[in-house]
């Protein structure tokens, strides 16, 4: 596998939104106040805020902004592979949209990108409003003996890597999927994203994906990028939690050795749904004192 063309330097920004709220348009102005090539498609998962259209109005006479509307909620991986097939950029970045990506880190991504060999899919540290770096940014397949270190809090090798972040590019497990840059032929390579998740957990699949096909995954520790954290999920928590979980329980399936003892598959299935269930009742609470 021969590293990424240098040369193929326009760039197609593909952003998901679903009542994704007013975060949306700084994600969008953000994106668009960057001079370098690119192009952003934004694909709506049926909002019912009004926001997606009142952005389109505002950017109509911009050429390098397009919108896709979806007239259901798809999921974020089917919507990204749908907005996928309508770019033009040898170079896709998946934003979410309460991400704010500036030139200079945009930029500084790209060169990584296009330096290092059988790079196949790079992240960021994205941090919160106080720039408290997100764990999730530098992490490891979650297999069931790490998520039950992480889970209950024990000195084990857990899901994410302790730690202070890392201030240069790493080799890694898994990234965030609030921000990864691929190689389009990397993308299509893995016919994008496993279309069986509907919310959460398809960035871990398609980092293990890479990396079992030969490429790897990086972090580039010294890039920082503003991360909302969860503008779309706000007001329906439970919808949230529940695909969070079911997308715990695919990937569970498809990568952890642990599953194929029937016994153990039986004990995590019933733990990870009493475990939403437990969710639901300070999930709902935190909702209506908003």
């Amino acid at each position: 596998m021969s590293a990424f063309d240098p040369t193929s330097s326009f760039v197609s920004i593909i952003v998901v939104s679903a009542d994704s709220g007013p975060s949306l348009r700084d994600c969008v102005n953000s994106v668009l106040a960057c001079t370098l090539p690119l192009e952003l498609v934004l694909i709506d998962n049926a909002s019912t805020d009004g926001v997606p259209q009142a952005i389109a109005r505002a950017r109509e006479s911009d050429a390098r902004f397009k919108v896709i509307y979806n007239r259901a909620n798809l999921g974020f991986g089917p919507a990204v592979n749908r907005a996928a097939a309508q770019t033009r950029g040898q170079t896709l970045v998946i934003l979410n949209p309460d991400c704010l990506l500036d030139q200079a880190s945009l930029q500084r991504l790209l060169d990584i990108l296009a330096t290092e060999p059988k790079a196949g899919l790079l992240g960021a540290v994205v941090c919160d409003q106080q720039g408290v770096p997100d764990p999730a940014s530098y992490r490891r397949d979650p297999v069931l003996a790490r998520a039950l270190s992480t889970l209950f809090k024990r000195n084990d090798e857990g899901v994410n890597i302790d730690g202070p972040m890392p201030d240069h590019v790493v080799e890694t497990e898994a990234v965030s999927g609030a921000l990864m840059l691929m190689p389009r032929r990397v993308f299509e390579w893995m016919n994008g994203f496993d279309e069986g998740y509907f919310l959460h957990c398809e960035d871990l699949d398609l980092c293990r994906r890479v990396r079992d096909a030969g490429w790897r995954v990086l972090l580039a520790g010294d890039v920082h990028v503003l991360h909302g954290k969860g503008g779309s999920s706000r007001h329906r928590p439970v919808f949230v939690s529940y695909y969070k979980h079911r997308g715990m329980w695919r990937w569970f399936r498809k990568f952890d050795p642990a599953a194929r003892r029937l016994h153990v598959a039986a004990v995590v299935w019933l733990g990870l749904w009493a475990h939403f269930l437990l969710q639901i009742p300070g999930q709902l609470v935190r909702m209506v004192r908003r």
